[in-house]
């Protein structure tokens, strides 16, 4: 059975896409759906603390974003834009980017940064889609753009963010991202200390994120769809949680879709008596494109934004609570002025 890539898609009046994050983090709305009838219920998202249970666990994508835009220069002294979207070593000295314009770039070209301009990349090839390839030629890279680079934003986020901390979660450690895990940025560390108090606990997973993320399906079906790939890392502790928490009965709740990638590429192929006897973690890069209710082993409720139309975020979305669940959801919100995106409200969906 296949699914017609137009069933996943809808009109959004552009003035719902955010374009500032809410006053307060946890201020944010909050729309709640259950599965098994669709109904649904408005809430603040601080609310959510009132919906934790004891033996909960809230699992966290602890992934950073990082300053990714970096301005070089030619040897002609033209200017080039350089976006790094995620590393395609382990090494880390080689990294796939966009790079614009990269019309006039030649193989082996070496582009140059500061003054006096010194070697900083050579260039080796474009692909098909408009992805570069650039080898690092003085690293480490991280260190060099939190001098020199600036945080991308989505392409749909028009206005500067007043305070460039609003696009990191609080909990934010690895840096490595493109993109925020957006479903965590509504959480603050004293609503943190509420989900605590009421009996649930807190995880974390690593999933760094490129900015294929937001590219929508071009495929007429969304099974037909190949994903991006990412890198991604569940720590033994986070496993041996996860499995604490299947024994005893508790939900796996993931806090976004890279969490959801992250756990569910970590349980693939193992039994739910498996998962309940996990003791390790794993790492590595995942292409898992999840768009069947049957790929889900190990999550059991989602806290998530609203998502753009044809993407393999809303296919992961809507196979979690089901297509009708999903539109009729999101017709619901944008109907009650619900903010979308990125720097938008939230959903629980459970």
């Amino acid at each position: 059975m296949t699914t017609d890539i137009r069933l996943l898609d809808y009109s959004l009046p552009q003035r719902l896409i955010a374009q500032q994050p809410a006053e307060r983090r946890d201020e944010s709305r909050l729309l709640i759906l259950r599965r098994d009838t669709g109904n649904l219920e408005q809430r603040v998202f601080r609310d959510i603390a009132g919906h934790a249970r004891p033996g909960d666990l809230f699992v966290v994508n602890d992934s950073r974003v990082f300053p990714a835009r970096l301005f070089v220069n030619r040897t002609t002294g033209g200017r080039v834009e350089l976006l790094f979207l995620n590393q395609a070593d382990e090494g880390g000295s080689r990294w796939k980017c966009l790079a614009r314009p990269a019309r006039r770039l030649r193989e082996g070209e070496i582009l140059f940064h500061g003054s006096p301009p010194a070697p900083f990349c050579r260039f080796d090839s474009k692909n098909d889609s408009g992805i570069a390839l650039v080898e690092i030629l003085r690293p480490p890279l991280f260190p060099f753009l939190a001098k020199h680079g600036i945080v991308p934003l989505p392409p749909y986020i028009n206005d500067e963010i007043d305070d460039p901390e609003r696009y990191q979660t609080v909990y934010a450690e690895r840096e490595g991202s493109a993109a925020a895990p957006t479903a965590g940025l509504h959480f603050t560390p004293e609503l943190i200390k509420n989900i605590k108090a009421a009996g649930a606990r807190f995880a974390s997973v690593t999933l760094h994120i490129g900015l294929d993320t937001f590219k929508p399906i071009a495929t007429p079906t969304v099974e037909a769809h190949e994903i991006h790939t990412e890198i991604y890392f569940v720590p033994d502790e986070t496993a041996r949680l996860a499995a604490q928490t299947v024994r005893e009965g508790g939900r796996v709740i993931a806090v976004g879709t890279t969490a959801v990638r992250c756990l569910e590429t970590w349980a693939a192929g193992m039994s739910r008596e498996e998962l309940a006897g996990a003791e390790s973690g794993s790492s590595g890069a995942t292409s898992l494109f999840i768009h069947n209710r049957s790929q889900f082993r190990i999550v059991d409720a989602m806290i998530t934004n609203f998502h753009l139309p044809r993407t393999s975020l809303l296919a992961l979305v809507a196979a979690f609570a089901g297509l009708d669940n999903i539109m009729s959801a999101y017709k619901f919100a944008i109907a009650n002025d619900y903010r979308f995106y990125s720097l938008g409200d939230a959903m629980f969906i459970y």
